[in-house]
């Protein structure tokens, strides 16, 4: 009997230490996997780094996609019980740059469109159609010829107007020429004390075009899934300052799922011009006095957009 039991403990000790050994040569194995993991990702990072840092064109897009739809029949708790109401946003940062030994083209744009609608049900007469919220169309082609490391001649064209509405009216084209620094990798710096800022509109007794000085700030950086974005362009007129204007637009999109994740983006404007332009299409000649620069409210523009993005 006492042989049996000792066979029996014998033969669980014996497959016992037989499947630690299989777990610990698993676990080895599998080490070593991981570490031929880590270093063919260091070789597919350092090959992605020759391709970015490898002269020619290069594409890109990022943008920001959002939209809400409802509809409520006999909803009583609120003001209007029958109603759909809806709005879609789309927002565009394409790019296409080229980088040389001696010379760069950089080219940019920035397209931020949204439509709302209120459709008030039991209301005959309002508007059941989408109407523009944002309208904004932004496009910049930069080309330098290189002086120095840093630093390189540079002509600009920046082209900016709005694309549902009113078209055209106002327009800017900004053409100039100077010097473009890029101090560090991202960030690029544009001064062209030489430019002329065009402006088209039917309203030539408000918008006029006039010689200035021409100064864009952008610095773009992807850290993994995290792109940012942020650009500055600012005219200063020679002629009358209520003919300058500044444009601030920073993007910010996040990658969660196969290029699908979240985007942000802040605009801000000051632009005389367009508030007095404004204040004229409110203006009530008997109870209100003429607007003027001198005592129009130019208050600061702001726009935001927050949805669902994808990176192209």
């Amino acid at each position: 009997m006492n042989k049996k039991i000792l066979s029996v403990l014998i033969l669980v000790f014996t497959i016992s230490t037989g499947f630690a050994q299989t777990k610990e040569e698993l676990k080895a194995e599998k080490a070593a996997k991981n570490d031929s993991i880590k270093t063919l990702q260091a070789d597919v990072d350092a090959l992605q780094k020759q391709i970015d840092t490898y002269p020619g064109w290069k594409f890109g897009a990022f943008g920001t996609i959002g939209a809400s739809f409802s509809n409520f029949n006999n909803w009583y708790g609120q003001g209007s019980p029958n109603n759909s109401a809806g709005n879609i946003t789309i927002t565009v940062n394409p790019h296409a740059k080229l980088d040389r030994e001696k010379y760069f083209w950089y080219n940019t744009a920035n397209i931020n469109l949204s439509w709302v609608k209120f459709d008030d049900k039991d209301d005959p007469n309002d508007d059941d159609n989408f109407r523009e919220s944002s309208d904004v169309f932004n496009i910049t082609s930069l080309f330098g010829y290189k002086v120095a490391k840093n630093l390189a001649a540079s002509t600009l064209a920046e082209y900016r107007t709005t694309l549902i509405n009113n078209f055209n009216d106002p327009g800017y084209l900004d053409l100039g020429v100077g010097i473009t620094w890029t101090p560090v990798e991202n960030l690029m710096v544009v001064v062209h004390p030489l430019n002329y800022n065009f402006v088209f509109a039917d309203n030539d007794a408000i918008f006029e075009s006039s010689l200035g000085a021409k100064v864009v700030a952008n610095y773009n950086r992807d850290f993994g899934g995290l792109k940012f974005n942020t650009n500055l362009s600012a005219f200063m007129s020679y002629e009358d300052s209520n003919l300058s204007n500044w444009t601030w637009i920073n993007s910010l999109s996040y990658t969660v799922w196969k290029g699908i994740g979240l985007g942000f983006e802040l605009g801000l404007r000051d632009n005389k011009q367009e508030a007095l332009n404004y204040a004229f299409g409110q203006w009530k000649p008997v109870t209100e006095a003429k607007p003027t620069f001198e005592n129009v409210d130019n208050d600061l523009q702001v726009y935001t957009t927050f949805g669902l993005s994808y990176n192209f």
